[in-house]
């Protein structure tokens, strides 16, 4: 099967005219031939394989990457503070530690932002459970509960600081990434 190069009506092989068009057929280029093909893959994949789970991951860690900013010796020798920075408030070896590595100074602010989210989550959900809890201890289990799924975003934000580091990126947190503590 080929496709109409000006209207993208399917052809069969052989004819000299687009039936729709009237576009005279020409063989299409291998490029041309090759983005048809991914376009046809891309129509044939069955609509949950779009919300596939890794590409939603893969987006949600689609932030700033500052990583050409940086010298690639002080990423190579600070990769171990890069990391502990995310290790609650370990981050204050790095912020010590490796005072002038601005790779150290990154991955310290972005670990010490997600350290002071998480405190303020942590008080937050407190008060709220509290008040809960003096109104009904059902519906106090029940919202605590929910509330401390979201514990699991901060989870996944420290695995996802903790591979970047690793990895020698500089890439911000979603959402909180951001913000700068630290200059």
């Amino acid at each position: 099967m080929a496709y109409c190069g000006k209207c993208g009506t399917k052809v069969d092989e052989g004819v000299k005219f687009c039936p729709s068009c009237g576009n005279p057929m020409e063989a299409p280029a291998p490029e041309q031939q090759a983005q048809t093909q991914q376009a046809q893959t891309q129509q044939a994949q069955p609509a949950g394989d779009q919300n596939d789970f890794s590409a939603k991951i893969a987006a949600l860690n689609n932030t700033a990457d500052t990583t050409a900013d940086f010298d690639k010796a002080d990423i190579e020798q600070n990769k171990v503070m890069g990391i502990l920075a995310y290790l609650s408030w370990l981050v204050l070896i790095p912020i010590f530690a490796a005072p002038k590595s601005k790779f150290a100074r990154f991955h310290a602010n972005q670990g010490l932002v997600l350290a002071i989210t998480e405190v303020a989550w942590w008080i937050v959900t407190a008060i709220l459970n509290a008040i809960l809890y003096a109104i009904s201890w059902q519906l106090g289990s029940l919202v605590g509960t929910l509330l401390g799924l979201v514990n699991l975003v901060f989870l996944v934000m420290l695995v996802l600081g903790i591979v970047n580091a690793a990895n020698g990126r500089a890439k911000e947190l979603p959402v909180i990434g951001k913000f700068k503590i630290l200059k």
